[in-house]
């Protein structure tokens, strides 16, 4: 198995305050990092590096663990710009728009859903990204869920089945039997694809008794729950996820005080999803509020093409760090390491001997930058489990 090392990195991001400098992202500054195959077996100073088959040269750039997208929903077909288009002329955000998205979804044939989700994870790539959960959620049929996450489910294992990400159109005047529905043959046939289930609860989608009811089912056959919680409203999503030991209590936007001490009382995490508030005129999460009071807090796209068309971890962390309270290092830790914990996995989010080498090298000597920087596309170079992938733009 042959060997390479990444010398010659002004910064390198290890989230492993025993591996450098004694801060959550243990920085170590001049330093080298040595892959083989698809994992990472040595970090530390350029100087000290051991002799390998094959050497990269970061020339004085950052070296960062890839990003960690641990909310996305990929699995769609069509396009919302004019309703985004109207939304920017005045017209709020509700959860209905998602039933457009449906129409087009279920009309699609496999191929241009699987077409459209490889075009999204190629451009997610090339910004960093080497992590993704995607979601159900456009289909709301037995067949198209279920489709959805077979589609998925070749290109990750983070896959999450939605079907409760609003009542399917048909069952609009009978929200029980869809939740029936759901809890029942939707989920008989979807979960042996997905590791994952999440519920929007919110209004206009669901109430906290039907949440728990399809989280609870998913858990009984094996599914781990999250939740789409608090986003447009005060209600009962993160108090729920919390209950249910949820890895993660997806927006969090609009939080009580006895919500942040459930967070930070357990091992859920709260995922900010930017991106959301920035294309709805939203207002922001404070991430300072939960990162004060010991919340773990991951940060993430929420791609999809209604309320957040973006795949760029980057600029997601630009906004975190201008419009949340973020720090610049808070931000990148939660893009990586709390990303991981979202997904309850400790192989990926950091670089350090053990995990896997997913790894980006930015034309910049600092990790600030990406947000220092917002839009300049400064990531150079991904490696994705030990495969090097150029990405110069210039």
């Amino acid at each position: 198995m042959s060997s390479t090392v990444i010398s010659n990195i002004a910064t390198l991001v290890t989230n492993d305050p025993s591996l450098g400098d004694a801060s959550p992202l243990g920085p170590v500054h001049d330093a080298a990092v040595v892959i083989e195959g698809d994992r990472i077996v040595w970090t530390g100073a350029s100087s000290k590096a051991p002799a390998t088959d094959n050497r990269v040269d970061a020339e004085g750039g950052a070296v960062l663990p890839g990003f960690v997208d641990s909310h996305s929903h990929l699995v769609f077909a069509g396009d919302r710009t004019e309703e985004f288009n109207a939304r920017m002329s005045g017209r709020p955000y509700s959860a209905g728009g998602i039933r457009t998205t449906v129409a087009a979804t279920r009309a699609a044939t496999d191929a241009q859903l699987e077409a459209n989700l490889t075009r999204l994870l190629t451009e997610a790539l090339r910004q960093g990204t080497t992590t993704f959960e995607t979601k159900s959620g456009y289909g709301l049929t037995t067949e198209d869920e279920s489709r959805a996450l077979r589609l998925a489910a070749r290109h990750t294992d983070e896959v999450t089945f939605l079907g409760a990400h609003i009542v399917a159109p048909e069952y609009a005047d009978d929200p029980a039997g869809y939740v029936a529905l759901v809890t029942g043959e939707m989920l008989d046939a979807c979960a042996p694809h997905a590791r994952w289930i999440d519920v929007f609860c919110e209004k206009g989608a669901f109430d906290g008794d039907q949440a728990r009811a399809i989280l609870t089912a998913g858990r009984a056959k094996g599914l781990h729950p999250r939740v789409h919680a608090n986003q447009l409203s005060y209600g009962p999503g993160v108090q729920l996820a919390v209950e249910l030991d949820a890895a993660s209590a997806d927006h969090c936007t609009h939080l009580t005080d006895a919500d942040v001490d459930a967070l930070a009382h357990s091992r859920t995490v709260a995922t900010l999803l930017p991106g959301a508030e920035f294309s709805t005129r939203a207002a922001w999460p404070d991430a300072r509020r939960l990162l004060d009071a010991g919340v773990t807090v991951a940060l993430s796209t929420d791609c999809n093409p209604g309320s957040s068309f973006t795949s760029s971890v980057p600029f997601c962390i630009a906004l975190a760090v201008r419009d949340m309270g973020m720090t610049p290092d808070e931000a990148v830790w939660s893009a990586t390491a709390g990303g991981a914990r979202a997904l309850r996995r400790d192989d990926i989010g950091r670089v350090a001997p053990g995990a896997y080498a997913d790894l980006l090298l930015l034309d910049a000597p600092s990790h600030v930058q990406l947000a220092y920087r917002p839009g300049v596309p400064l990531v150079r170079t991904v490696w994705q489990k030990g495969r090097k992938i150029e990405q110069r733009w210039v």
